[in-house]
């Protein structure tokens, strides 16, 4: 199975990916991705801050414009991705194996999912 039919899709172009053990993965979409063009600049969060679905948690710029990254679920960071921050291009080569942004610990009700959409719903979306 490939992670791209395990991800849940946000309308803002985040993905969320369940570890099952009660953390998340969450990065930016392949499509996403492919509008900003060359990343050159990847901000992320200090591992411990707390953040609610919709706020913004990262920031990343490309040669095309800067982006606000907004997080899918409620959660806290658990680790941070520091091979994006340090090589942001990784982002353009692999976004879901190597290009995750952080891992949050999450305890986010189920409301919260609703309106992420399973990844073949966002592509269909996007096209």
């Amino acid at each position: 199975m490939s992670i791209q039919e395990k991800i849940l899709c946000s309308k803002s172009h985040e993905y969320l990916l369940d570890n099952e053990d009660g953390t998340y993965t969450i990065g930016l979409t392949e499509y996403a991705v492919k509008q900003l063009g060359d990343i050159v600049f990847v901000e992320l969060p200090e591992v411990g801050a707390e953040f609610k679905k919709g706020e913004s948690f990262a920031a990343i710029e490309s040669v095309k414009a800067a982006s606000e990254i907004y997080m899918p679920i409620s959660g806290t960071i658990k680790e941070i991705n520091d091979a994006v921050v340090d090589n942001p291009e990784t982002l353009n080569e692999d976004v879901y194996e190597k290009g995750w942004l952080v891992k949050i610990e999450s305890k986010a009700p189920q409301s919260e999912f609703a309106d992420l959409l399973e990844y073949e719903d966002y592509k269909e979306e996007v096209e």
